[in-house]
Protein backbone atom coordinates (compact mmCIF):
# COMPACT_ATOMS: atom_id res chain seq x y z
CA UNK A 1 0.00 0.00 0.00
CA UNK A 2 1.47 3.33 -1.12
CA UNK A 3 0.76 6.39 1.03
CA UNK A 4 0.98 9.80 -0.64
CA UNK A 5 0.90 13.07 1.27
CA UNK A 6 0.31 16.55 -0.20
CA UNK A 7 1.34 19.36 -0.09
CA UNK A 8 4.72 20.01 1.49
CA UNK A 9 5.54 23.54 2.60
CA UNK A 10 9.12 23.16 3.90
CA UNK A 11 11.96 20.64 3.71
CA UNK A 12 11.60 19.95 7.41
CA UNK A 13 7.90 19.17 7.03
CA UNK A 14 8.57 16.84 4.11
CA UNK A 15 11.19 14.89 6.05
CA UNK A 16 8.86 14.64 9.04
CA UNK A 17 6.15 13.19 6.78
CA UNK A 18 8.60 10.64 5.40
CA UNK A 19 9.54 9.64 8.95
CA UNK A 20 5.81 9.33 9.71
CA UNK A 21 5.38 6.79 6.91
CA UNK A 22 4.71 8.68 3.68
CA UNK A 23 5.96 6.85 0.59
CA UNK A 24 5.19 9.66 -1.89
CA UNK A 25 5.75 13.36 -1.14
CA UNK A 26 3.76 15.84 -3.23
CA UNK A 27 4.57 19.48 -3.93
CA UNK A 28 2.78 22.25 -5.82
CA UNK A 29 5.13 24.28 -8.05
CA UNK A 30 2.19 25.65 -10.06
CA UNK A 31 2.17 29.36 -9.27
CA UNK A 32 -1.49 29.91 -10.18
CA UNK A 33 -2.58 27.62 -7.37
CA UNK A 34 0.15 28.13 -4.78
CA UNK A 35 -0.30 31.75 -3.73
CA UNK A 36 3.33 32.40 -4.67
CA UNK A 37 5.14 33.81 -7.63
CA UNK A 38 6.42 31.32 -10.18
CA UNK A 39 10.01 31.70 -8.97
CA UNK A 40 9.04 31.41 -5.30
CA UNK A 41 6.96 28.27 -5.85
CA UNK A 42 9.68 26.60 -7.89
CA UNK A 43 12.44 27.47 -5.40
CA UNK A 44 10.39 26.16 -2.47
CA UNK A 45 9.69 22.87 -4.23
CA UNK A 46 13.30 22.41 -5.30
CA UNK A 47 14.48 22.85 -1.72
CA UNK A 48 11.97 20.24 -0.57
CA UNK A 49 12.97 17.72 -3.24
CA UNK A 50 16.67 18.29 -2.56
CA UNK A 51 16.10 17.55 1.13
CA UNK A 52 14.00 14.43 0.49
CA UNK A 53 16.48 12.94 -1.97
CA UNK A 54 15.78 9.25 -2.43
CA UNK A 55 13.97 8.83 0.90
CA UNK A 56 10.57 9.00 -0.83
CA UNK A 57 9.06 9.22 -4.30
CA UNK A 58 8.93 12.89 -5.32
CA UNK A 59 5.68 14.02 -6.98
CA UNK A 60 5.24 17.40 -8.71
CA UNK A 61 1.81 18.80 -9.50
CA UNK A 62 0.90 20.55 -12.74
CA UNK A 63 -2.46 22.32 -13.01
CA UNK A 64 -3.47 23.73 -16.41
CA UNK A 65 0.14 24.62 -17.14
CA UNK A 66 1.35 25.22 -20.67
CA UNK A 67 3.64 22.61 -22.26
CA UNK A 68 6.53 25.00 -21.67
CA UNK A 69 5.66 25.35 -17.98
CA UNK A 70 5.37 21.57 -17.63
CA UNK A 71 8.82 21.10 -19.17
CA UNK A 72 10.22 23.69 -16.78
CA UNK A 73 8.79 21.77 -13.80
CA UNK A 74 10.34 18.54 -15.05
CA UNK A 75 13.75 20.00 -15.83
CA UNK A 76 14.11 22.18 -12.73
CA UNK A 77 12.65 19.78 -10.14
CA UNK A 78 13.47 16.40 -11.68
CA UNK A 79 10.41 14.74 -10.08
CA UNK A 80 9.94 10.99 -10.06
CA UNK A 81 6.25 11.51 -10.90
CA UNK A 82 4.49 14.30 -12.79
CA UNK A 83 0.94 14.68 -11.45
CA UNK A 84 -1.28 16.04 -14.25
CA UNK A 85 -4.34 17.60 -12.64
CA UNK A 86 -6.26 20.22 -14.58
CA UNK A 87 -9.24 20.85 -16.79
CA UNK A 88 -7.18 21.87 -19.81
CA UNK A 89 -3.97 19.84 -19.74
CA UNK A 90 -4.92 16.17 -19.51
CA UNK A 91 -2.16 13.86 -20.65
CA UNK A 92 -2.42 12.35 -24.12
CA UNK A 93 -0.72 9.23 -25.49
CA UNK A 94 1.43 11.39 -27.74
CA UNK A 95 2.47 13.72 -24.92
CA UNK A 96 3.32 10.86 -22.56
CA UNK A 97 5.41 9.20 -25.27
CA UNK A 98 7.27 12.47 -25.87
CA UNK A 99 7.93 13.01 -22.16
CA UNK A 100 9.23 9.48 -21.72
CA UNK A 101 11.48 9.71 -24.75
CA UNK A 102 13.13 12.83 -23.30
CA UNK A 103 12.88 11.98 -19.58
CA UNK A 104 13.05 8.17 -19.30
CA UNK A 105 12.93 8.18 -15.50
CA UNK A 106 9.65 10.11 -15.35
CA UNK A 107 6.31 8.51 -14.49
CA UNK A 108 3.00 10.15 -15.33
CA UNK A 109 0.10 10.20 -12.86
CA UNK A 110 -3.15 11.43 -14.37
CA UNK A 111 -5.83 12.88 -12.09
CA UNK A 112 -9.38 11.77 -12.78
CA UNK A 113 -12.21 13.97 -11.43
CA UNK A 114 -14.69 11.64 -9.73
CA UNK A 115 -17.80 13.61 -10.58
CA UNK A 116 -19.96 10.60 -11.42
CA UNK A 117 -19.97 7.09 -12.89
CA UNK A 118 -18.89 8.54 -16.24
CA UNK A 119 -15.43 8.87 -14.69
CA UNK A 120 -14.99 5.10 -14.86
CA UNK A 121 -14.70 4.91 -18.65
CA UNK A 122 -12.47 7.98 -18.73
CA UNK A 123 -10.12 6.57 -16.10
CA UNK A 124 -9.81 3.22 -17.85
CA UNK A 125 -8.86 5.05 -21.06
CA UNK A 126 -6.13 7.04 -19.27
CA UNK A 127 -4.81 3.86 -17.65
CA UNK A 128 -3.79 2.47 -21.02
CA UNK A 129 -0.98 5.00 -21.46
CA UNK A 130 -0.32 6.57 -18.02
CA UNK A 131 1.82 4.99 -15.31
CA UNK A 132 -0.71 5.58 -12.55
CA UNK A 133 -4.02 7.30 -11.84
CA UNK A 134 -5.21 9.38 -8.92
CA UNK A 135 -8.98 9.43 -8.40
CA UNK A 136 -10.01 12.62 -6.64
CA UNK A 137 -13.07 14.65 -5.68
CA UNK A 138 -13.95 17.97 -7.25
CA UNK A 139 -15.73 21.09 -6.01
CA UNK A 140 -16.59 24.36 -7.78
CA UNK A 141 -14.03 27.12 -7.34
CA UNK A 142 -10.98 24.88 -6.88
CA UNK A 143 -8.58 24.85 -9.80
CA UNK A 144 -7.83 21.38 -11.10
CA UNK A 145 -8.83 18.06 -9.60
CA UNK A 146 -8.51 17.60 -5.84
CA UNK A 147 -8.00 19.74 -2.71
CA UNK A 148 -11.76 19.38 -2.23
CA UNK A 149 -11.72 17.90 1.26
CA UNK A 150 -14.76 15.72 0.50
CA UNK A 151 -15.24 12.08 -0.36
CA UNK A 152 -17.07 10.65 -3.36
CA UNK A 153 -18.67 7.30 -4.15
CA UNK A 154 -15.98 4.67 -3.57
CA UNK A 155 -17.92 2.21 -5.73
CA UNK A 156 -16.72 4.22 -8.75
CA UNK A 157 -13.14 3.88 -7.51
CA UNK A 158 -13.53 0.14 -7.00
CA UNK A 159 -14.82 -0.28 -10.56
CA UNK A 160 -11.79 1.60 -11.89
CA UNK A 161 -9.34 -0.43 -9.80
CA UNK A 162 -10.89 -3.61 -11.19
CA UNK A 163 -10.63 -2.44 -14.82
CA UNK A 164 -7.56 -0.19 -14.99
CA UNK A 165 -4.36 -1.19 -16.72
CA UNK A 166 -2.12 0.70 -14.28
CA UNK A 167 -1.88 1.27 -10.50
CA UNK A 168 -4.56 3.45 -8.91
CA UNK A 169 -4.26 5.88 -5.99
CA UNK A 170 -7.50 7.03 -4.38
CA UNK A 171 -7.99 10.48 -2.88
CA UNK A 172 -10.70 12.90 -1.85
CA UNK A 173 -11.40 13.70 1.79
CA UNK A 174 -9.26 10.85 3.11
CA UNK A 175 -7.80 11.13 6.59
CA UNK A 176 -6.90 8.97 9.58
CA UNK A 177 -10.58 8.43 10.43
CA UNK A 178 -11.74 6.97 7.10
CA UNK A 179 -8.71 5.73 5.16
CA UNK A 180 -9.04 2.16 6.44
CA UNK A 181 -12.67 2.04 5.31
CA UNK A 182 -11.65 3.37 1.90
CA UNK A 183 -8.93 0.74 1.55
CA UNK A 184 -11.36 -2.03 2.45
CA UNK A 185 -13.97 -0.71 0.02
CA UNK A 186 -11.68 -0.13 -2.96
CA UNK A 187 -8.51 -2.22 -2.49
CA UNK A 188 -6.36 0.37 -4.28
CA UNK A 189 -2.63 0.42 -4.94
CA UNK A 190 -2.32 3.61 -2.92
CA UNK A 191 -4.06 6.33 -0.91
CA UNK A 192 -3.55 10.10 -0.86
CA UNK A 193 -4.26 12.81 1.71
CA UNK A 194 -4.12 16.60 1.66
CA UNK A 195 -6.78 18.47 3.59
CA UNK A 196 -7.49 15.86 6.26
CA UNK A 197 -3.84 15.67 7.37
CA UNK A 198 -3.42 19.45 7.59
CA UNK A 199 -3.28 21.33 10.85
CA UNK A 200 -6.60 22.86 11.78
CA UNK A 201 -6.94 26.56 10.90
CA UNK A 202 -3.70 26.52 8.90
CA UNK A 203 -4.10 28.90 5.96
CA UNK A 204 -1.04 27.51 4.15
CA UNK A 205 -1.79 23.82 4.60
CA UNK A 206 0.80 23.03 7.26
CA UNK A 207 0.81 19.31 7.96
CA UNK A 208 -0.19 17.77 11.27
CA UNK A 209 2.47 15.07 11.60
CA UNK A 210 0.45 13.06 14.09
CA UNK A 211 -2.40 12.92 11.57
CA UNK A 212 0.01 11.95 8.82
CA UNK A 213 1.39 9.13 10.96
CA UNK A 214 -2.08 7.88 11.86
CA UNK A 215 -3.17 8.06 8.22
CA UNK A 216 -0.21 5.98 7.08
CA UNK A 217 -0.53 3.47 9.90
CA UNK A 218 -4.27 3.00 9.41
CA UNK A 219 -3.89 2.57 5.65
CA UNK A 220 -1.12 0.02 6.05
CA UNK A 221 -3.01 -1.90 8.73
CA UNK A 222 -6.07 -2.22 6.49
CA UNK A 223 -3.91 -3.27 3.55
CA UNK A 224 -2.20 -5.92 5.65
CA UNK A 225 -5.59 -7.17 6.82
CA UNK A 226 -6.64 -7.57 3.17
CA UNK A 227 -3.34 -8.99 1.99
CA UNK A 228 -2.67 -6.16 -0.48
Amino acid sequence: MITQIYSMQTPEEALACVEAGADHIGVNPTAKNSGMSKDEAMAKCKAIFDAVGDRAVKVALTIDDTPEEQIEIIEKLHPDVLHVSGAEDDATPEQVAAWKAKYPWLKIMQAVPMSGPEAIERAVAFSKFCDMLILDSVVPGVIGTGAAGITHDWAWDRAIVEQASCPVIIAGGLGPDNVADAVRAVKPWGVDSLTKTNCEKSHIGKKDIDKVRAFCENAQAAAKELGI
